[in-house]
């Protein structure tokens, strides 16, 4: 847990330089007592009597499996030690022909992981087999400790979007992309990506990891310029 830590750390400290070049002021720290809605906006109630006004409160405190009302004991099943209901590698519960999937189950609390799962449970109950590559599940920032834990050999590609042609265009130079490939067969372990539609650049990753596909592979692949997925490449 301290080498996934130190990752996200290492992630938050990018994204905290971004928001304050935004001009946004960022305080860890502080406990909020409360949170009144007004007329317009909402007050915002600190530790120690400080007052904050807000036009809008954000609230991420984290998730957590929901579970109550569903009748588990009912149908013979119950959860673990972090209220989550066991399963197999084919989503099956302890009752054979009972399924779980997404936010009840072990593993990240995503939508698209979930619809991932949801697919495999009715694959197998169809058919009798049904996977997900869940190291292709975007999700996670903790690839390159679990590499160095693991003692993997691996080798890093990392380029910035102040590099990058259209990212200068569209104004958006903060982030980089960094690229994890093992460092004898070049296949691809991990994609890191902090900036501007990220997430649709690492669509492409996601796919890359699917497939089992080399840095190479990647580098090879012709891309469209300008194009934020040129950074990928």
């Amino acid at each position: 847990w301290a080498s996934v830590l130190r990752a996200a750390m290492h992630f938050s400290r990018a994204a905290e330089r971004v928001f304050k070049k935004q001009g946004l002021t960022i305080r860890t720290g502080v406990r909020v007592t409360a949170v009144v809605p007004e007329a317009k906006g909402a007050r915002v109630e600190l530790e120690g009597g400080e007052v904050l006004e807000a036009d809008r409160v954000l609230v991420a405190v984290g998730r957590r499996p929901y579970t109550e009302g569903l009748s588990l004991e009912n149908a013979g099943l119950s959860t673990d030690e972090r209220g989550r209901i066991p399963v197999d590698e084919h989503l099956r519960t302890r009752v054979p022909h009972i399924y779980a999937i997404g936010d009840v189950v072990r593993g990240p609390m995503l939508a698209h992981k979930a619809s991932e799962e949801g697919i495999a449970a009715v694959e197998h109950m169809a058919r009798g087999f049904g996977h997900v590559d869940y190291q292709a599940i975007p999700s996670v920032v903790y690839t390159e400790e679990e590499l160095k834990a693991q003692g993997i050999p691996y080798k890093v590609g990392k380029f910035p979007y102040s590099a990058s042609g259209r990212a200068r265009a569209m104004g958006e130079t903060e982030g980089f992309i960094k690229v994890l490939a093992h460092a004898k067969t070049d296949r691809i372990l991990g994609v890191h990506g902090i900036g501007a539609r990220v997430g649709d650049v690492l669509a492409e990753a996601a796919l890359a990891l699917f497939f089992k596909a080399s840095a190479e592979d990647l580098g090879r692949a012709p891309h469209a310029h300008p194009s934020l997925s040129e950074i990928l490449k």
